[in-house]
C-alpha cells in the first residue's frame, strides 16, 4: 500500500489575482485548427495515412506480424478444439431462443467467426451466438411467423408464398441479422463507438438480468415438455408462464427428470472447474459429455415415439446458397434490429474490454463496430441469426489456453465439420436437453440479483437504474426496456447535476486546504466571509438551483435586502422634503443617491439602484436591513462548463450581491469557462476580471489583507475625527 510521508514544503509567492498572474506570466498565443483545417487535413492522403488505415481496417495483419508458432500454435489449437465443443452446444440450444432449427445455430458458429478472424481486434472472444440476443431476434421471428398462422396475417409479406413454416422463420431471422449488422457497420463508419459509454454496467447488468428471467421462462416449455406458443411484446413474460401453468398437469415426466439431472451434473461439474481451474488444463467440456450421453440413451431407448419426447430431428446437411434479406421483413424489424444491435456491441466490447486488460494489448470501439458488422451482414448472407460474444465461451477460449483468433477460427471449423459431416448423430437428441443446457448456463446473469442489496448501499441512483432496467425489460420486453433503461439512466445523470450536494468551505487550520466546514473540527473561517462551492457544471436547468442554495447559504436573499433598503432610502427621502433632514450627513461615507425625479417603482429595478453603504447614520424610525457577509468567494474549481443561460444568471445573482456592498470573487475558474464569460459579454464596468482569483487560498489572503487595510483606514478616520 501507498504511504504518503508528511513532509514539509513552503511556497513564497505573490497572492495573484487572474489579471495580475496574466501580467506576471505571458500565455503563448495557440493557434487553434479551424472547421476548414479539419477538412483539409481529412482529405490529405499520404502512405502513413495509408498504412495505418489498412492496419486499422485488417488488425489481422497486426498480430499475425508477431505470432509465435512454437510458443502459441499448440494453445490456439487445443483452445479451438475445448471453445468449438462448448460452441457447438450453445449454438444448437440458443437456436431454440431465436426461434429456430437448430442446425442454424451451427452456422452462427461458422460464418461470423470467418469475417471476425480478419476484422477484430480483439484475440481473445469467441463469437457465435448469445443468449439474449437469440431471445431478441426470437421475439420478432414469434411475432412475424407464429406457430399458428392464423394469429397473424403472415402472408401478407412477400416473398413468403410456397414456404415452409421453418423457411420463413429462418428468413426472418436473417434478413433481421442483415439489418443488425447494417446498424452496426454504419455506426462503426460514422465512428459511433463512444455510444457504449451510455450503456453503464449497471444497466447492462440489469437488462441481462431480465434477459436471463425470459429466456428461463421460454425454456419451461421444453423442459417440461408442454406445446406453448411463442408469446412476444409487452407483458408476455407473464402471458407465457400463465399458458405454462394452465398446462402443468400434462408435463412429460420423461423430459422433466432428464432436464432436472442434466441441470443437476451441469451445476456440479461448471462448479467443480471453477473451483480448480487453476489445476485443470481445460475446463472439463461437461455439455459436450451430457449430450453425447443423452444423444446415445435418447436414441437406445427411442425416447421420440415411446415416451413422446420432442427431438431435435433432421438436421439440416452443409451449406444452403446465400439468400438476400427481405425488404418488408427489414421494414418491420427495424425498431427491434437496433437495440439488438446496440446490445450485441455492447456486450461483447465489454467482455473484450476485460481480456484485452488482461493480455495488455488495445481494442477499438469504431472497428469492432465494423467487425461485428460485416460478421453479422455475411452470416445473415448463409442464414445465421445475429451473433456476439457469450462470456462462457470466450472464458473457456482464454482459459484453455487461446492467444489469438487462431482458436476461434478452429472452433468455426469444427462446427463446420458437425455440419457437413457428424450432425445427423444429433438429430435423436431432445430439445428438453438442450433447453436444460441454456437454464444451467444463466446461472451467472441470474445471480447479478445479488447486486440490489450492494447498489441500494453505496449508489441509491445506480440501484434505481438496475431495478428500473430489469422491470421494464421483464414486463414491457427486451427492446422497450432498454429504452426505459437509458431513459432512466439519464434522468439519474440529469438528477446528479442539477441538484449537486453544494457546501460551504472553511480552511483547514495551518493549511492552504479547504474542506466542507461541516466534516472538520480544526478549521478558521474569516469573519464575514463565505467560500461557496457548486460541484456541477453551471447550465440553463440548474442555475435557478444554484442560485437558491446560494442565498440559503449565506443566509439571506440579498434581492429582499436591496428592496428593504430602497424602501427605507424612499422613507428617507420623504423625510427630508418634510422636516430638511440631510441625508449626506454620515459619519463614514457618502453615497451618490438615484435621482429623486426617478420613479418610485424603479428603484425596486436591479439596474437602476446605486451601491448603498450599509453603514448609514439613520434616525431609529427607519429600519435599515443590515448583513454581516461582507464578502463571497464562489469556487468554480469542479464547474467545468457554462452555458448562455448560466452566465446571464450568474451575472444577475452576482450584481445583486455586490448592490448591497458585498464583495463577490470568483476563484479556480477553469480557462475555458473564462474564455466563455468573455465571449457572453459578462464584463462590464460593476463586474470586472479583477474578481477572479486562480486558487481559493490567494482570493482568502486577497480578501483578508483588503479587510485588514479597510480597517486600519477606517480607525485612522475616526481617530482624525476626534
Amino acid at each position: 500500500r501507498m504511504v504518503t510521508f508528511r513532509r514539509q514544503y513552503k511556497v513564497a509567492r505573490p497572492v495573484y489575482s487572474e489579471d495580475s498572474f496574466a501580467e506576471h506570466y505571458e500565455r503563448t498565443c495557440r493557434q487553434r485548427k479551424t472547421t476548414l483545417d479539419h477538412i483539409r487535413e481529412y482529405l490529405t492522403w499520404d502512405s502513413k495515412r495509408t498504412k495505418n488505415a489498412v492496419l486499422s481496417l485488417l488488425p489481422i495483419i497486426g498480430w499475425l506480424r508477431i505470432y509465435k508458432v512454437k510458443e502459441w500454435l499448440l494453445g490456439d489449437v487445443v483452445s479451438g478444439i475445448s471453445t468449438g465443443l462448448v460452441a457447438i452446444m450453445q449454438g444448437l440450444a440458443f437456436s431454440l431462443l431465436a426461434s429456430l432449427p437448430p442446425s442454424y445455430g451451427l452456422y452462427t458458429a461458422f460464418f461470423p467467426m470467418l469475417t471476425y478472424f480478419f476484422l477484430g481486434t480483439s484475440r481473445h472472444i469467441s463469437v457465435g451466438s448469445f443468449p439474449v440476443l437469440s431471445l431478441m431476434v426470437g421475439a420478432v421471428v414469434t411475432r412475424l411467423v407464429p406457430l399458428d398462422e392464423t394469429q397473424a396475417n403472415v402472408t401478407n409479406i412477400p416473398g413468403f408464398e410456397g414456404l415452409t413454416l421453418d423457411q420463413k422463420r429462418v428468413l426472418v431471422a436473417s434478413s433481421m441479422t442483415f439489418l443488425v449488422g447494417i446498424f452496426q457497420l454504419a455506426m462503426g463508419i460514422l465512428q459511433f463507438g463512444f455510444i457504449v459509454v451510455y450503456l453503464s454496467d449497471t444497466l447492462v447488468s440489469g437488462f441481462t438480468t431480465a434477459a436471463a428471467v425470459h429466456i428461463l421462462v421460454s425454456q419451461l416449455k421444453f423442459v417440461l415438455g408442454l406445446d406453448v406458443p411463442g408469446i412476444s411484446g409487452p407483458l408476455s413474460i407473464i402471458y407465457t408462464l400463465e399458458k405454462v401453468f394452465v398446462q402443468i398437469t400434462s408435463t412429460n415426466l420423461c423430459d422433466l427428470v432428464m432436464s432436472i439431472i442434466i441441470m443437476v451434473v451441469v451445476f456440479i461439474v461448471k462448479e467443480l472447474n471453477d473451483r480448480y481451474k487453476a489445476k485443470l488444463p481445460v475446463p472439463i467440456p461437461i455439455e459436450v459429455i451430457v449430450t453425447i450421453i443423452a444423444c446415445g440413451v435418447s436414441y437406445g431407448f427411442n425416447f421420440n415415439k415411446i415416451y413422446n419426447v420432442d427431438i431435435v430431428g433432421e438436421m439440416v446437411r452443409g451449406y444452403e446458397a446465400p439468400v438476400a434479406p427481405n425488404l418488408e421483413v427489414l421494414r418491420e424489424s427495424a425498431l427491434e434490429a437496433f437495440p439488438t444491435a446496440i446490445v450485441g456491441f455492447a456486450v461483447a466490447f465489454s467482455v473484450a474490454k476485460v481480456y484485452s486488460k488482461k493480455h495488455d494489448y488495445i481494442i477499438d470501439g469504431n472497428q469492432e463496430l465494423i467487425a461485428f458488422g460485416v460478421s453479422n451482414i455475411f452470416g445473415a448472407t448463409f442464414k445465421s441469426f445475429a451473433a456476439s460474444t457469450a462470456l462462457s465461451r470466450t472464458a473457456v477460449q482464454e482459459s484453455s489456453g487461446g492467444k489469438t483468433q487462431v482458436a476461434g477460427l478452429i472452433s468455426a471449423m469444427m462446427a463446420m465439420i458437425v455440419t457437413l459431416a457428424l450432425g445427423f448423430l444429433l438429430e435423436p437428441l431432445p430439445r428438453s436437453v438442450l433447453g436444460a443446457l441454456v437454464i444451467v448456463n444463466l446461472k451467472g446473469m441470474l445471480m447479478q440479483f445479488r447486486e440490489i442489496p450492494y447498489l441500494w448501499r453505496k449508489d441509491t441512483p445506480d440501484c434505481v437504474v438496475w431495478v428500473a432496467t430489469c422491470l421494464s425489460a421483464c414486463l414491457l420486453g427486451l427492446d422497450l426496456g432498454l429504452a426505459v433503461g437509458l431513459g432512466v439512466e439519464l434522468l439519474t445523470v440529469i438528477f446528479r447535476t442539477q441538484f449537486p450536494r453544494c457546501c460551504l468551505l472553511a480552511n483547514i487550520q495551518g493549511t492552504n486546504l479547504y474542506r466542507d466546514r461541516k466534516d472538520y473540527t480544526h478549521i478558521f473561517e474569516p469573519k464575514g466571509v463565505k467560500i461557496f462551492k457548486i460541484p456541477s457544471p453551471l447550465f440553463f436547468a440548474n442555475i435557478e438551483f444554484f442560485k437558491e442554495k446560494l442565498r440559503e447559504a449565506v443566509g439571506f436573499n440579498p434581492l429582499k435586502i436591496l428592496k428593504k433598503r430602497n424602501k427605507a432610502l424612499r422613507k428617507v427621502r420623504n423625510l427630508a422634503k418634510k422636516s430638511n433632514y440631510d441625508i449626506t450627513e454620515v459619519r463614514c461615507y457618502t453615497t451618490r443617491l438615484p435621482s429623486c425625479s426617478k420613479a418610485t417603482e424603479e428603484l425596486d429595478e436591479l439596474s437602476n439602484v446605486e451601491v448603498i453603504p450599509s453603514k448609514w447614520n439613520l434616525p431609529a424610525s427607519i429600519s435599515f436591513p443590515r448583513v454581516d457577509l461582507h464578502s463571497l468567494i464562489l469556487d468554480f474549481s469542479t464547474v467545468s462548463f457554462v452555458d448562455i443561460s448560466a452566465v446571464k444568471g450568474l451575472k444577475l445573482v452576482l450584481k445583486e450581491f455586490l448592490h448591497i456592498d458585498v464583495d463577490v470573487y470568483i476563484v479556480s475558474c477553469d480557462v475555458y469557462v473564462l474564455e466563455k464569460l468573455h465571449n457572453c459579454m459578462f464584463f462590464d464596468t460593476e463586474i470586472q476580471t479583477s474578481v477572479f482569483f486562480p486558487t481559493l487560498h490567494d482570493a482568502v489572503l486577497h480578501q483578508m489583507l483588503l479587510s485588514k487595510v479597510t480597517g486600519d483606514t477606517q480607525s485612522s478616520h475616526h481617530a482624525n475625527a476626534h
